[in-house]
């Protein structure tokens, strides 16, 4: 069982700036001595509780202090940027970083940024698929490229002077490129089928209840197995909300109690998933109403809090019912109190992450005869 680390950092909104963004920083310096294996950030241009609006910019600005942990870009919302730059903005970080970078990618899910880029009206999904695709040609082409796509043109055919080296963009570190990791919000996601074809690797949002975190495990094997690859539950990362603290009480209190950055959280998603139509997301039957998805609702099925045991206990549960997934990913918060706030992160690495991998210890990875029946 690995533990990893991701962050869409929604602070409060009367929260200096530079304090949030500090503490977001000291919690990857965290994950990285505590032997968490990867850590991602998200980043929105226009919302001022997710305050990083560059993930590429943070994660550079952890290069040289973080040693071990691989440091994801948690995602570059691909319609809001120019492919050239992606490629060689990715290309430098994973140079930064020694090779200790997964690319995290998506269409972006935040109304606000889609609308200020000017592609609110636009097919962003088709969007998505040309820039990660112009990314990966640019990588494997040769300049002055002659890249042509429906939303943009990559060529330096009339300034190229090569005896200078002006003209072509930097190849990543790594060879051929970073790890592609998508993060799958959607029940029965295809997107999972699609990435796992390409040999690409799913995050499960922490934000999809259970039973639709269930579908993915399926699309994503179906997905291996149309790329020739072949699945394994260590590639499948499951994120989660834990709040982790030395007893029950006070676990539960940071967790739901009025000024609780878990409340917080999912009140901003809460509202943002309200008011773009797709409360679906938190339905544990596709036909309820929206009147009856209320918040609390929603943080009594979305929330793991106790001490280490039980929370330890409730993981377990979640695997029974989820899946034999053994990448397990801790959702970020904001460090409202900053004590629980590192307690949550140290007490998952050093008291909940051993009796996981005792508890799974021996579990045979996936095996042909497993392929789930369609």
């Amino acid at each position: 069982m690995k533990l990893s680390f991701f962050t869409m950092p929604i602070h409060p909104l009367d929260k200096p700036v530079a304090q949030s963004l500090k503490e977001d920083r000291e919690a990857f310096l965290l994950a990285d001595s505590l032997g968490y294996s990867e850590a991602y950030c998200g980043e929105h241009t226009t919302d001022q509780a997710e305050i990083i609006t560059s993930t590429v910019a943070f994660l550079a600005s952890l290069a040289y202090e973080t040693k071990n942990i691989r440091l994801g870009t948690g995602t570059i919302n691909m319609p809001n940027s120019h492919p050239a730059r992606v490629a060689a903005e990715v290309a430098m970080l994973d140079h930064m970083l020694e090779g200790r970078l997964n690319f995290g990618i998506s269409p972006g899910g935040l109304m606000s940024d889609a609308e200020v880029f000017g592609n609110l009206k636009k097919d962003r999904n088709a969007m998505f698929l040309e820039c990660i695709n112009t990314v990966l040609d640019i990588w494997s082409g040769e300049a002055p490229y002659n890249i042509e796509g429906e939303y943009w043109d990559v060529s330096t055919a009339n300034t190229m002077v090569p005896e200078i080296g002006q003209g072509e963009i930097m190849r990543p570190y790594q060879d051929p490129h970073p790890p592609i990791i998508g993060t799958a919000v959607a029940p029965f996601s295809k997107g999972v089928t699609a990435m796992a074809a390409r040999g690409w690797q799913p995050i499960t949002a922490n934000f999809l209840l259970p039973k639709w975190a269930a579908s993915h495990w399926p699309n994503y094997v179906e997905g291996c197995l149309q790329g020739g690859l072949t699945p394994s539950y260590s590639d499948w990362r499951v994120a989660k909300n834990i709040c982790v603290a030395k007893d029950q009480e006070t676990a539960r209190a940071y967790a739901r109690d009025p000024g609780s950055p878990y409340v917080l959280y999912y009140s901003q998603l809460y509202t943002k998933l309200r008011l773009g139509g797709r409360l679906n997301l938190f339905k544990e039957d596709q036909n309820m109403p929206d009147e009856d998805v209320t918040l609390e609702y929603v943080l009594d099925r979305l929330i793991i809090h106790g001490d280490p045991e039980s929370v330890t206990d409730q993981i377990l549960a979640l695997r029974e019912e989820v899946g034999p997934f053994k990448h397990l990913v801790f959702a970020g918060h904001d460090w409202t109190d900053y004590d629980l706030g590192r307690d949550a992160m140290i007490l998952c690495a050093e008291k909940v992450l051993p009796k996981l991998q005792e508890a799974t210890k021996g579990e045979p990875d996936w095996q042909p005869e497993s392929v789930p029946a369609q």
